[in-house]
């Protein structure tokens, strides 16, 4: 049943011509790193990371924020039909200086009580870089991470100090992120919602 249903939604077109762009620096002092932080501000439309002083400075793509935006409201849709307490974070920055490590990442969520670094953080790849992402969240102390690349998602889990790559995610056991890869690359957000909220009320 739920095959067909997804089989009647167009899946996304990914365009050529539709470039991510990333400027990657060696050498960038934390000072430097924070005052390019203060520069830019909230409204930046471009992503940092920093790691050991190298730094990655990224201008996303239109289908990179499409798939953002997509695996953010079907999972805070699935958060809220199962009375899930969470907090969503969205880009915000997170850093440790002591740890020489930095990240916005594309989504990022706190489970049951709010925290300065979250319990998830989700990121999505059209493009390799050399900034070592899971590097990075796990001098954050980021407990998962979910990798969206070539449409479905690798988990990594956070265990003695070290990720594990895992088949379902530990925070949430019970969601099937493999169905919910199917409905991320439905075209039509509406029909992907509205559809996502249909399978998880009966599941």
């Amino acid at each position: 049943m739920t095959s067909a249903i997804l089989d009647s939604f167009p899946q996304i077109n990914l365009q050529a011509k539709d470039p991510e762009e990333k400027f990657i620096t060696s050498g960038v002092s934390w000072e430097a790193y924070e005052t390019l932080l203060n520069a830019l501000g909230d409204s930046s439309g471009y992503r940092l990371a920093f790691l050991e002083g190298i730094l990655e400075i990224m201008s996303p793509s239109r289908r990179h924020e499409l798939d953002k935006k997509n695996i953010g409201r079907l999972l805070e849709a699935y958060l809220e039909e199962n009375r899930i307490r969470f907090w969503g974070l969205g880009s915000t920055t997170l850093r440790k200086v002591d740890k020489q490590a930095g990240k916005e990442p594309d989504e990022c969520y706190c489970f049951d009580i709010d925290k300065n670094i979250p319990d998830l953080a989700i990121e999505v790849i059209y493009t390799s870089g050399s900034a070592n992402i899971l590097e990075i969240y796990q001098r954050l102390s980021v407990t998962e991470v979910w990798l969206w690349q070539n449409n479905q998602f690798e988990i990594y889990y956070l265990q003695n100090n070290s990720y594990e790559q895992r088949q379902q995610s530990q925070l949430l056991p019970n969601l099937d992120l493999s169905l919910m890869a199917q409905y991320v690359t439905i075209s039509d957000p509406l029909e992907a919602i509205v559809e996502w909220r249909k399978q998880i009320r009966v599941n």
